[in-house]
């Protein structure tokens, strides 16, 4: 337990999805003036370089954001997750990759607040250490994220972002997202929820979304990613979903220019493919 380290795969495509929905739904939080939370139950380091330590060794990254660096045609909300990259890139050379807390805080408005939760003894102190410039806005929590909704929900504002984005190492997991979804709509029906998870080969992965359709928000979204064909032994991670509990009205048609180009650009075999769809639940 607790094994996980996201250095791995800083970047890859799961990254790729994960933050480029991630600020798309944060730029929407953004047209009210309204001050709202972030909230991010699984934070990681917060920060992790390309060019030393655990990212090098399996540089995942290269066929993620690398394959996006130096594009000219990317989609808006693609181009504005390059750009947010790059932020911490000023000299051009991809070194440094943002997590999700620290894509947030590029994002977030001096009015805004995150709450962010790590519960790695060593991710912890990084994460602490990464926040440091947004330290007057951001709490962070040295503890379990999922145990860290009950405390946070509602926020005080009554508008905010919670992203849940655990590794799935712990079969465990898939079960606490829901129940975390479940109890969090209780006490805030209202917030928007962004769930991260793996494709994978295992009845887990695959019966999580249809599991949180059945969740009552009031409506949904669904965009999966598979950027190659499933192994034929059964192992490994062949793509990555992004399940969206109470969307914006929006963030359908953007990834509707989103999606077909990440399949272009980061699909590895004629496997590559993608899923989007909504739904929105009757009152």
């Amino acid at each position: 337990m607790l094994s996980y380290r996201h250095a791995f795969h800083a970047g890859n495509h799961a990254d790729v999805l994960k933050h480029t929905v991630q600020i798309a739904l944060l730029r929407y939080l953004n047209q009210k003036d309204k001050a709202y939370w972030y909230v991010d139950t699984h934070a990681g380091a917060g920060m992790y370089s390309l060019v030393e330590g655990y990212a090098t060794r399996l540089a995942e990254f290269a066929d993620g954001v690398g394959r996006l660096w130096e594009r000219t045609d990317l989609p808006p909300a693609l181009a504005d997750y390059v750009a947010q990259v790059k932020s911490f890139n000023p000299d051009g050379e991809l070194t440094l990759y943002p997590g999700s807390p620290a894509c947030a805080m590029r994002v977030l408005r001096p009015q805004d607040h995150a709450r962010l939760y790590e519960l790695h003894s060593s991710d912890g102190p990084l994460l602490q250490q990464a926040m440091q410039p947004w330290r007057r806005s951001v709490q962070i929590d040295q503890g379990d994220g999922f145990a860290g909704l009950k405390a946070v929900l509602p926020p005080p504002p009554r508008r905010a972002l919670v992203l849940i984005d655990p590794p799935y190492e712990d079969k465990g997991d898939y079960k606490r997202v829901v129940d975390g979804l479940r109890e969090g709509l209780k006490r805030f029906a209202t917030g928007t929820y962004a769930v991260w998870y793996p494709l994978l080969q295992r009845a887990e992965s695959q019966g999580l979304a249809d599991q949180l359709k059945k969740l009552p928000a009031k409506g949904w979204l669904e965009a999966t990613l598979t950027v190659q064909t499933p192994s034929v032994d059964g192992f490994g991670m062949h793509g990555s979903g992004m399940f969206i509990l109470n969307p914006p009205y929006n963030l359908q048609d953007t990834l509707a220019e989103v999606m077909p180009y990440l399949v272009r650009h980061l699909g590895r075999d004629n496997g590559a493919r993608f899923v989007l769809q909504a739904h929105e639940n009757a009152a």
